[in-house]
């Protein structure tokens, strides 16, 4: 089931419904685009058309973070759970290990997706990763990576350019790369490959991960600033 926030298409599903919709994609063989919508990119898509056009063209938009369970809850639509871009990565790690997809990792700097894929591999054993290349190219090169990722014939793709940047690529290039499900996963390959330290459990069950990470990195004090906009955004819109 899905319901509507701010304009964006939100999947209702759980955790596990939604790798089973993945799954399911995969076995189609067709092309499709999973968002994981957080409430910066929410925000930003209110003023730039395309970037809503992102999320409503996607097969799955999965409610990554509590800030958008949040807001499905003051607009009065109940039954929406965190699904966050790293979870669904593991998750769909996990299964791919399970079933022999071909993953492919792009994104990060320089040396991270590979260790990401290390990691993967001792973590889930059997898991085939079909490469990896990192995200610092430009927007000429952008086609030939696409190519390069083609070439080695996966599956399904994680990709961690940042939002909306991963969203962009996807939207452009998913089709030539012959995969089926592409994935924006954000930060998620810094985390796994143990560059960033991920908001101990008990932070996560309070849902302060954000705090956790602006208080290690406090250089994003200015993207935080989205937050309290976006709040107010939601007041106005479902409860003044």
């Amino acid at each position: 089931m899905k319901t509507t926030l701010l304009g964006a298409p939100i999947d209702t599903l759980t955790m596990k419904e939604s790798v089973e919709k993945i799954a399911g994609f995969i076995k189609s063989g067709q092309p499709h685009r999973v968002l994981t919508l957080n409430p910066e990119f929410l925000y930003q898509a209110q003023f730039e058309p395309e970037l809503m056009e992102l999320a409503r063209r996607a097969a799955l938009v999965t409610p990554d973070g509590i800030g958008i369970v949040w807001a499905c809850r003051m607009a009065g639509r109940r039954g929406v759970v965190r699904v966050t871009g790293i979870d669904l990565m593991l998750s769909l790690v996990h299964r791919a290990a399970r079933e022999g997809w071909r993953v492919y990792l792009l994104g990060a700097a320089p040396g991270v997706a590979e260790e990401a894929a290390g990691r993967l591999r001792q973590d889930y054993p059997g898991l085939q990763v079909a490469g990896t290349h990192h995200g610092y190219f430009s927007d000429e090169e952008a086609a030939g990576v696409a190519e390069m990722v083609r070439q080695n014939q996966p599956q399904l793709i994680f990709v961690a350019l940042g939002a909306p940047k991963q969203e962009q690529w996807i939207d452009r290039y998913l089709e030539q790369t012959g995969a089926s499900v592409a994935v924006g996963v954000g930060g998620s390959f810094d985390v796994i490959a143990g560059k960033v330290r991920r908001a101990p459990q008990w932070l996560q069950r309070l849902h302060l991960e954000w705090l956790a990470r602006l208080l290690r990195e406090p250089s994003r004090w200015r993207r935080q600033l989205v937050l309290p906009r976006f709040v107010w955004m939601v007041i106005k819109r479902y409860r003044l």
